[in-house]
């Protein structure tokens, strides 16, 4: 049951939403309001995975762009890059994906919020169990796989050039990530 701290969170959202700039991202971590600015580079790494997945999965599959997801932690109102629910997985009441549906997270980071990626947004989700989170990080070309959330930490880190392929079959996503074509800033 939902209690008083889920509605004052949700109402923040509303807030939040009717301030943010639009083409902004905005999202709350650990309490605090991060908005980002929209750029190039950064939706372009996202189309490229969003398209991946798609060839993937299908067309009709379930994966997310900026969508809400709350995860472990204070007022964890994550807006990730591009997230996937396993299949089959459906919205809770309030139209709201549950973390523990989330198979796969990829960040793009940007220079002002990248310690949230590599920090409290990466201890959020091994804590919600996610079982894998990809941070792409195009100042320095280099993706960072996390993966095995065991007790609040990922206990499998790997850190690849753009150009090198993220081997993700061994995990429930089951592919691999070809990231020859993401662009640098």
């Amino acid at each position: 049951m939902a209690g008083k701290g889920d509605q004052d969170f949700d109402d923040m959202f509303e807030l939040l939403y009717g301030i943010t700039p639009e083409g902004y991202k905005s999202e709350i971590v650990g309490g605090a309001i991060l908005m980002s600015p929209p750029r190039h580079t950064h939706w372009a790494v996202i189309r490229d995975v969003l398209l991946q997945l798609e060839a993937r999965f299908g067309e009709d599959s379930l994966v997310e762009c900026d969508v809400r997801l709350d995860l472990p932690g204070y007022r964890n109102g994550f807006v990730p890059d591009l997230f996937k629910p396993a299949d089959g997985a459906e919205m809770d009441a309030k139209g709201k994906w549950r973390y523990q549906d989330v198979e796969f997270v990829f960040e793009v980071i940007s220079r002002e919020t990248a310690d949230n990626d590599y920090g409290r947004k990466k201890a959020a989700y091994a804590a919600g169990d996610v079982p894998v989170y990809v941070i792409a990080d195009p100042y320095t070309g280099q993706c960072h796989v996390h993966t095995v959330p065991k007790d609040g930490e990922y206990r499998a880190n790997r850190t690849l050039d753009f150009g090198d392929p993220v081997d993700l079959s061994d995990t429930p996503l089951g592919l691999v990530l070809a990231t020859g074509k993401f662009p640098r800033d």
